[in-house]
């Protein structure tokens, strides 16, 4: 499918995928500002924990609010583009909040995945999806690889 798709078609889109494909949707999100290893080996995981992955992703003024006045670096539409070009990535929703709870809400998510610096308890929506049976994965860090470390070692080399 591979797309990028609006908030008021994302709860069309997961039931369409759910009756036809009976898809096990799973769900993560998160800035991915400076696309690494570490981002493509966690949505590749995510994506092996079901068969369709949505993923949400913050909005640029949701990155500013998160990160700072100097970030997102990638524009949210090139970032939402290559994200959705990925393999393992099926769509691929922009959010304007901090936390993407509303979103998850919408899409009720059979896996709700989240790199292995969160705890379960620490997951935005983990009370959400385990309330109605959905579970909620953490996937271990490709140690070394972080959006924070490419951007050290970018200005270390100034």
């Amino acid at each position: 499918m591979h797309e990028i798709i609006s908030r008021d078609h994302v709860g069309k889109l997961i039931a369409s995928v759910r009756k036809e494909e009976k898809a096990k949707v799973v769900f993560t999100n998160g800035c991915f500002d400076i696309l690494h290893r570490g981002h493509v080996d966690l949505l590749e995981k995510a994506k092996a924990l079901g068969n369709f992955l949505i993923l949400g992703l913050n909005s640029d003024e949701s990155v500013r609010r998160l990160k700072g006045a100097e970030r997102p670096l990638v524009h949210e539409n090139d970032r939402a583009y290559i994200l959705s070009r990925l393999e393992a990535v099926d769509a691929v929703c922009i959010f304007d909040e901090d936390t993407p709870l509303d979103l998850i809400s919408q899409i009720k998510p059979d896996v709700l995945v989240k790199g292995g610096d969160y705890t379960i308890e620490t997951i935005v929506g983990h009370e959400l999806v385990q309330a109605y049976g959905g579970e909620v994965v953490t996937v271990p860090l490709v140690q070394g690889h972080s959006t924070t470390n490419v951007l050290n070692r970018i200005r270390q080399r100034r």
